[in-house]
C-alpha cells in the first residue's frame, strides 16, 4: 500500500481498536486500500499485536524479581491483581511507578514495560483492570470487549487503590508516579487530577482531562503525543490552555510522523526511534521527580 493509504488504514484500525467501528466495518472499509492479493483480513492480522515480541526484558532475568500480587480496592472492585516487578537486590527503599495498560487489560507488552522500569531501578506495579472479569483473557479482541464491561469510575478507584498499595509497600519510599498508554495514558492523567500526592505522571497518547480539571493537578506531567494521532491530539490545545492558566508544570513531546501506539513494540505502529526517545525521557523524568 502507498503511504497515503497506510494512513487511511491506520485511522480505520485506530477506530476499530477504540470501539468506534466494528471488525466488519474495518474489513469493509479497509478493503478498498488493499493491493492485489492482499485481503483486508490479512491487513488486520498484520496490524494486531504479536506478543512473542514483548520480551525486551526476560521475565526470568536474574537482576529483577517479578510476580503477581493481589491488592485491596474497597471503593472499586474489591480485590484486584497486578504484575509486580522490582530489582532483585537493593540496599535501600525504592520509588514506585504504577503502569497502566491500554483498553484491553494487562497484556504481555505492559508486563514487559513493568520489567523495564524494574531494570531502571523502580518498583513497578501494573494492575489488571480485568481482574473482576477473570483477568486478561489472552487476546486483545476479547480483552477490549471485557474492558468495555467495566464501569469507568470504578476502574479509577481500582487504580487509585494501586497507587496507595504501592506507596505503603515496605520497600517503597512512598514516592509514586504513574505511566500509561492509550487508555492508561488518560488514566495516568486522571490520577494526577484525583491524587494531590501523586509524585509524577507520564501519559502516552491518552485522553486528556478537561481544561478546568487542570487546576486540580499537583504532580508534574510529561505527555507524549504522536503527530498522526488526530483523535487524541484534538483535545490537547484546550487542556494545555488549562495547564498554563493554572500554572502547572508539564512537558509535552510531539513525535513527527508516528501513529497512536508508537511505543508498543508488538505492532507495526511501533516506531523504534520515537519509542526509545520517549522511554529515555520517561525514565529521566521519573528519576528527577521520584528519586
Amino acid at each position: 500500500m502507498a503511504d497515503k493509504y497506510d494512513r487511511q488504514v491506520m485511522r480505520l484500525f485506530d477506530g476499530y481498536v477504540h470501539g468506534q467501528i466494528t471488525r466488519r466495518e474495518f474489513l469493509d472499509r479497509a478493503a478498498k486500500f488493499t493491493t492485489a492479493g492482499v485481503s483486508a483480513a490479512a491487513v488486520l492480522a498484520s496490524l494486531s499485536p504479536d506478543y512473542a515480541l514483548a520480551q525486551q526484558v526476560d521475565p526470568d532475568d536474574p537482576s529483577i524479581r517479578a510476580s503477581y500480587k493481589k491488592y485491596a480496592s474497597p471503593k472499586g472492585a474489591g480485590v484486584m491483581q497486578g504484575y509486580f516487578a522490582r530489582p532483585a537486590v537493593t540496599q535501600h527503599k525504592l520509588p514506585g511507578v504504577v503502569v497502566i495498560h491500554e483498553n484491553r487489560g494487562l497484556n504481555p507488552y505492559i508486563e514487559d514495560v513493568a520489567r523495564r522500569l524494574a531494570i531502571a531501578g523502580f518498583i513497578a506495579f501494573a494492575p489488571d483492570a480485568l481482574t473482576p472479569l477473570g483477568g486478561y483473557p489472552g487476546n486483545d479482541d476479547d480483552g477490549r470487549a471485557m474492558q468495555r464491561q467495566r464501569d469507568r469510575d470504578e476502574m479509577v478507584e481500582d487504580f487509585v487503590a494501586a497507587v496507595e498499595f504501592l506507596k505503603k509497600h515496605p520497600d517503597c519510599t512512598g514516592k509514586v508516579g504513574a505511566v500509561g498508554f492509550c487508555f492508561g495514558g488518560g488514566m495516568s492523567m486522571r490520577l494526577a487530577v484525583r491524587l494531590s500526592d501523586l509524585s509524577a505522571a507520564v501519559a502516552f497518547y491518552g485522553r486528556h482531562p478537561s481544561a478546568e480539571e487542570a487546576e486540580s493537578i499537583e504532580a508534574p506531567l510529561m505527555i507524549h503525543h504522536a503527530s498522526l494521532d488526530e483523535r487524541v491530539n484534538a483535545s490537547w490545545p484546550e487542556f494545555e490552555k488549562g495547564l498554563k492558566k493554572a500554572g502547572r508544570h508539564y512537558v509535552n513531546h510531539d513525535y513527527a510522523d508516528v501513529n497512536h501506539g508508537f511505543h508498543n513494540d508488538t505492532t507495526p505502529r511501533y516506531d523504534k526511534d520515537a519509542a526509545e526517545l520517549a522511554w529515555q525521557r520517561t525514565v529521566e523524568f521519573f528519576e528527577r521527580y521520584l528519586t
